[in-house]
């Protein structure tokens, strides 16, 4: 799917984010774009603007911050092994990745496993229990 890399051949950042699979389908990546979390070569972009390769973009996206060098161009989207092979990753964004995945691991869950929904009988006498020991 990578278009070759010739001046005629142009990308639209959306379409290229997409291929390369930061974003499910096209236009959470231009409402992504649109938001501020896509910089292109440090400056705020738009949907439509072109990219080309050597490119360097800042994408923040639900599941952690990028730092990318455009390697290959697409506007359609292919399998992972491909839209991998589109961007190659700044080591300091890698490690930085690394480093934010670990502390969520290393951070403490509040959450209780019952908390979902209602609660039950027992659980709610718990939190009962609890809540008449910090009173008094």
């Amino acid at each position: 799917m990578p278009v070759q890399d010739d001046a005629s051949t142009k990308v639209r950042l959306d379409k290229w984010l997409w291929a390369a699979r930061f974003f499910k389908t096209r236009s959470l990546a231009t409402d992504a774009i649109d938001a501020g979390h896509v910089h292109l070569n440090g400056d705020r972009a738009k949907p439509a603007r072109t990219v080309k390769i050597g490119d360097r973009l800042r994408i923040l996206t639900a599941h952690g911050e990028f730092g990318v060098v455009v390697a290959q161009l697409a506007d359609r989207r292919g399998p992972a092994e491909v839209a991998r092979a589109l961007y190659e990753e700044t080591p300091e964004s890698e490690a930085r990745r690394l480093q934010q995945a670990q502390e969520r691991t290393l951070e403490p869950n509040f959450e209780h496993p019952l908390s979902k929904g209602r609660p039950t009988k027992k659980w709610r006498r718990q939190l009962h229990d609890f809540s008449r020991k910090q009173q008094g």
